[in-house]
């Protein structure tokens, strides 16, 4: 029985130029991680695109899951393979073209060949003509109105005469996009448990990008309401992008009532954030990201009008990247129903930011207001207790499963130019 093959044409790779070689090295190894409980999968680089090879018991519907979540890949094609055999070569790639379109419905079709194998004696154009009259021939036998259209027909026909089987498939399925996993550096993302900030870290996973986790919880949560299983469940569904995570968590009540004590009532929601930025800023660097991100959408909410998130920033010197900034709620929803972090987002959970809300919280603050708020604050001792009190948890993926790893206490020290910068 001939095994099942997979087509992969990659994504943006081949713009890399001379940088083309580590990219492509890094999108081979997440295919290998992808499959790492596949022990006989064999991948082989016909040309500008991958062929994966599994055993014919394995199941396509978990390779074609799995596939979707490898960022890099422009599409990929379950396709039928036969080997060369005593038979006219060309017959046999008619034949198994035949199999492929018979079952389709379509009104017109081209074919198209690739030959990556050049001492296949066949050219393409011949390849193409000979199955492109086969099928249209056998089409017209049984009953179908159909015909040829070679500019942007209905159906496309694909043959590829690699340096093994020869491939026919008809049917692409849309990739992931993207650059490979863990290609352009490291961030920090702000994970809150709503929608916003998992979708924000996914698009910069998409990028390349490996992102860290941080989540701040605060106490008062009914039971089963605790935020922190949220934060949980969205790394578990994020990892499997990107293979290891890593999930800080951070206990914020007691730095929010230092705030509500000590600070102006309309500022406190700004200052939160500002407190928040800064510990994770001291996370990041632990971890030699370089950037943190934020699920921040421009004027979504009060906390995100222009002004509000230049003052916050203004907390830190890391930079922080939102990527949602331009996007619109419905926008972020369908993006997290499409990866899969929608309903972990939508249930019920105790957010530590409302915890002491003001009753008008300020819309257009500056970084100098913000300053003045923070004057009777320790701000160096609040960072500190606050990376004091952080939990590690880390997750990994293989083998189609996540793992997760409690580290306990994280020990992050501050050093003292760091500790006179949070100052």
């Amino acid at each position: 029985m001939l095994k099942t093959v997979v087509v992969i044409h990659y994504h943006e790779l081949w713009l890399k130029g001379r940088n083309r070689k580590f990219f492509l090295g890094k999108f081979l190894l997440a295919l290998r991680r992808t499959f790492a409980d596949f022990p006989t999968a064999r991948i082989r680089q016909p040309g500008d695109r991958v062929v994966l090879e599994f055993d014919p018991d394995v199941s396509v519907q978990t390779i074609v899951a799995r596939l979707k979540r490898v960022f890099g890949i422009a599409y990929f094609a379950v396709a039928r393979s036969v080997q060369r055999g005593s038979l006219d070569d060309l017959e046999l790639l008619c034949r198994t073209a035949w199999d492929e379109v018979a079952p389709l419905q379509f009104s017109n079709f081209a074919v198209r060949a690739k030959r990556s194998d050049k001492s296949f004696p066949h050219h393409v154009d011949e390849i193409e003509r000979r199955v492109g009259k086969f099928l249209l021939e056998n089409l017209r036998k049984a009953g179908r109105n159909v015909r040829v259209q070679l500019d942007d027909p209905e159906l496309t026909c694909r043959i590829e005469i690699t340096p093994g089987p020869m491939l026919a498939y008809a049917k692409r399925i849309p990739g992931t996009g993207g650059l490979p996993p863990n290609t352009t550096g490291r961030m920090l993302c702000l994970l809150s448990g709503g929608f916003d900030s998992a979708v924000a870290a996914y698009k910069m996973m998409r990028r390349g990008a490996h992102v860290n986790f941080v989540h701040f919880w605060g106490g008062g949560a009914r039971p089963g309401e605790s935020s922190v299983h949220v934060a949980r469940a969205l790394v578990e569904r994020l990892v499997p992008y990107q293979f290891t995570a890593r999930l800080y968590l951070v206990s914020f009540e007691s730095i929010q009532r230092e705030i509500v004590r000590r600070a102006p009532e309309q500022y406190r929601l700004l200052l939160y954030r500002r407190m928040m930025l800064r510990i994770a800023e001291q996370i990041a660097r632990r971890n030699h990201a370089q950037a943190i991100i934020t699920g921040d959408s421009l004027g979504q909410v009060a906390s995100q009008t222009l002004q509000n998130m230049v003052a916050v920033g203004a907390a830190s010197p890391m930079p922080v990247f939102r990527p949602l900034a331009g996007d619109d709620k419905q926008d972020i929803l369908a993006l997290a129903r499409h990866i899969g972090t929608f309903e972990v987002s939508e249930e019920p959970f105790h957010d530590c930011c409302p915890l002491f809300l003001p009753r008008s919280p300020a819309l257009y603050a500056s970084a100098a207001e913000l300053d003045a708020a923070e004057n009777d604050l320790n701000i160096s001792e609040l960072t500190r207790s606050g990376l004091d009190a952080a939990t590690l948890e880390r997750y990994s993926y293989a083998g189609g499963r996540v793992e997760r790893i409690e580290a306990g206490n994280t020990a992050i020290a501050m050093t003292k130019s760091a500790a006179a910068e949070a100052h």
